[in-house]
């Protein structure tokens, strides 16, 4: 006898076929979401730094040119064509040592037209002061002239009156001789009076004159020495730079053809990055190696204008009595202090820096994996970035480039 056998349930079978790839899908997608990007380099093309504790150095440093203390621009000061060059670029000169001699026959015109012009006014004025003091004298020897009529006609009236008096001339003689002097006193009287007046009015004459005079021939002395402006001359004792005129140019009043290095001693200048912009002040302290002998030095001015991402600073020497063996032109190095040295996490600097911006690095947690770490940074100087929190002493930071790195949580260091 058959026995009867059942048959599977088909629904059952489909729905475990169905599910069991479902499954690994799901399984599948879960591991690629729970895994984290890595990336495979090679330990040669990165650079593993250790982080340190020590004293961080709160610095500038940077490099700095020895120029002159003090220059002084040379101008011309007559406009015109380079007729002669009296001396080139480099030497010692003095104050007043003709440099060069500038050709402008306009110039020369007007001159010469201004001076005739001032000398003929000042030969009027001259002519107009000799015939007023020979009026003046024509009057002094009028009033003498009076003076004297007058003393005569008193000395008659007195002889007169005694002759009277004794009967020996007529009462007739007499009241003449009386006439005669009162009308010469009278007469004195009136003409010294004029001649008062007219002299104070010709002395104030004469003083507007002398003052016109005198202004005149300041203008023609002001006149003869702007002639001499067509050499031009050292302004100041020094050493005579950038000075390269070329005959035959023509340069406009005002501008400059060279300087004058003053010897009273030297400055530093320097070009250094924005960054440190808000960081520098002036009256900062600093040290520079010359001659493997340090020399301290103040920040002097700080010129705020920024130029292709650098802006300008002068530092001065503060003991110029020890510094042998400078010249105009030396590179040195500078180093200013912006706080005193304390002791901090210190992270040596790199490339790393330009993609994170300093907020998370890749830390090594073995030989052969790094993971990626936020930190946080406070100062730096040109060596080393100093930690805030995140990194500890003795932690192994790839310092290198992270370009392509911005999506990658680690990083597989292969020999």
């Amino acid at each position: 006898m058959d026995k009867i056998i059942k048959q599977k349930n088909k629904k059952v079978k489909k729905m475990l076929l169905i599910s069991i790839p479902v499954i690994l899908i799901i399984g599948l997608s879960f591991l690629n979401l729970t895994r984290k990007n890595q990336i495979n380099v090679n330990r040669n093309s990165i650079v593993i730094s250790k982080v340190e504790k020590g004293d961080f150095e709160d610095v500038v440093i940077f490099n700095s040119i020895v120029e002159p203390k003090t220059s002084v621009l040379v101008n011309v000061l007559q406009g015109g064509a380079v007729a002669d060059i009296f001396l080139e670029s480099g030497k010692e000169v003095t104050e007043g040592t003709p440099l060069l001699k500038v050709y402008n026959p306009n110039a020369e015109l007007n001159y010469l037209t201004q001076e005739t012009a001032i000398v003929e006014q000042i030969n009027n004025l001259r002519n107009i002061r000799v015939s007023i003091t020979n009026q003046q004298l024509i009057l002094d020897q009028q009033l003498v002239g009076i003076e004297n009529d007058f003393r005569k006609a008193e000395r008659q009236y007195k002889l007169d009156t005694n002759l009277y008096q004794k009967g020996v001339i007529a009462r007739n003689e007499y009241e003449k001789s009386a006439q005669e002097l009162n009308f010469q006193k009278k007469r004195s009287n009136v003409i010294k009076k004029s001649v008062k007046e007219e002299k104070t009015s010709r002395i104030n004459q004469l003083s507007r004159i002398n003052t016109s005079l005198a202004q005149m021939q300041k203008s023609l002395n002001l006149l003869r020495k702007n002639k001499e402006n067509f050499i031009v001359k050292a302004p100041v004792n020094g050493f005579l730079s950038s000075f390269n005129p070329v005959l035959g140019k023509n340069y406009n009043q005002g501008e400059s053809i060279g300087k004058i290095d003053v010897l009273d001693g030297y400055k530093l200048v320097a070009k250094i990055d924005e960054y440190y912009i808000t960081k520098l002040k002036e009256g900062i302290e600093g040290v520079v190696v010359i001659n493997n002998q340090k020399q301290n030095i103040r920040l002097y001015k700080v010129y705020s204008e920024v130029i292709n991402g650098k802006f300008s600073v002068e530092l001065l020497f503060t003991n110029t009595t020890k510094i042998n063996h400078i010249k105009r032109g030396m590179s040195l190095k500078s180093k200013v202090f912006l706080s005193n040295n304390n002791e901090a996490i210190l992270l040596p600097k790199g490339k790393f820096f330009q993609e994170t911006n300093g907020k998370w690095v890749f830390v090594l947690n073995s030989e052969n994996k790094a993971v990626k770490r936020v930190i946080a940074l406070g100062r730096e100087n040109q060596f080393y970035y100093e930690i805030k929190s995140g990194l500890k002493e003795g932690d192994k930071v790839i310092t290198s480039s992270y370009e392509n790195f911005e999506k990658i949580e680690e990083i597989n260091i292969q020999n």
